[in-house]
């Protein structure tokens, strides 16, 4: 059983071997089809006239900045949808930090004020003691709909 296992992992290891070889000599067929056209088309400039290697030299450097400019502009087309959708986000959030905002001002002062004392007796309760808890009467309904919860 492990013999096997480790015979299926060297088959997995060369086959993955195999195949990264291959993609290694296709990258480098292709690369050396480019420099040949490279060095045909430097052989070809070297037969021209000076004026007409100026002017295809400009021919080049025209295409390489059309090329990057070409990039720039979807890489800005990107950040620009980028930039709208977290502008969206943040219009949400905006409108829930308000919404919340608007709950805290509609919740009567002393109703907060007992939280505040509930969450201190709670915290004791987890520090140093166990079993009693003491309450305001009328915050029983809403002491039991959370211990339910």
């Amino acid at each position: 059983p492990v013999l096997r296992l480790l015979e299926a992992q060297l088959q997995e290891q060369r086959r993955e071997h195999e195949e990264e070889v291959e993609a290694l000599r296709n990258e480098m067929d292709l690369m050396q089809e480019e420099l040949e056209k490279q060095q045909q088309a430097f052989l070809q400039t070297l037969q021209l006239s000076p004026e007409a290697q100026v002017e295809f030299g400009l021919q080049r450097e025209i295409t390489r900045l059309t090329n990057e400019n070409l990039d720039l502009k979807e890489l800005l087309e990107k950040l620009e949808k980028n930039e709208k959708k977290l502008k969206k986000q943040l219009k949400i959030y905006r409108k829930k930090v308000q919404d919340f905002e608007a709950f805290q001002a509609m919740v009567p002062s002393e109703c907060r004020s007992h939280e505040g004392n509930m969450q201190v007796a709670v915290q004791r309760k987890e520090k140093d003691f166990q079993g009693m808890l003491e309450y305001y009467k009328e915050d029983e309904p809403r002491l039991i709909r959370n211990l339910i919860t």
